[in-house]
């Protein structure tokens, strides 16, 4: 399966009043690292929305292993956890530095014309790229 991931530094701007990054925050994290997984497979998200399409997250589902706190440096990482031509779900792991699994999480993504919001079809809008993630579920990419 392909992967993606990034290591990021924990800045004291990002802690909450307990002394862990705030849970907010992760949610940056991941579109950092699911930009960056589009953009190995060769696409631009900026090219989706000249066409007026946009990508929202329509469910996430966060579970929250251990802290991870000021000082600290984790590993985001994301692979594309199933797909079909209307829904798009992305894995994500924030490992500390040992590699042990501090927070866990999947985001369901739609694409949707921008101005109406209508729903649409990524192999009917964006064939080369539904062949991608079809070619990254086969273990082919």
């Amino acid at each position: 399966m392909e992967e993606v991931s990034t290591s990021t530094e924990i800045r004291y701007q990002k802690i909450e009043q307990m002394g862990a990054v705030y849970h907010a925050n992760y949610l940056v994290w991941f579109e950092i690292v699911r930009t960056k997984f589009i953009e190995k497979l060769g696409f631009q998200i900026a090219e989706v929305e000249e066409c007026g399409v946009v990508s929202p997250v329509v469910d996430a589902k966060i579970s929250f292993k251990k802290p991870i706190r000021y000082g600290d440096k984790a590993t985001v990482e994301t692979w594309l956890e199933n797909y079909n031509v209307l829904c798009t779900i992305y894995g994500y792991h924030v490992n500390k530095v040992n590699q042990e699994v501090a927070v866990s999480d999947t985001t369901e993504h739609v694409i949707v014309k921008k101005d109406s919001l209508r729903p649409l079809s990524l192999r009917k809008v964006f064939s080369d790229w539904n062949q991608a993630y079809i070619k990254v579920l086969n273990g082919e990419f």
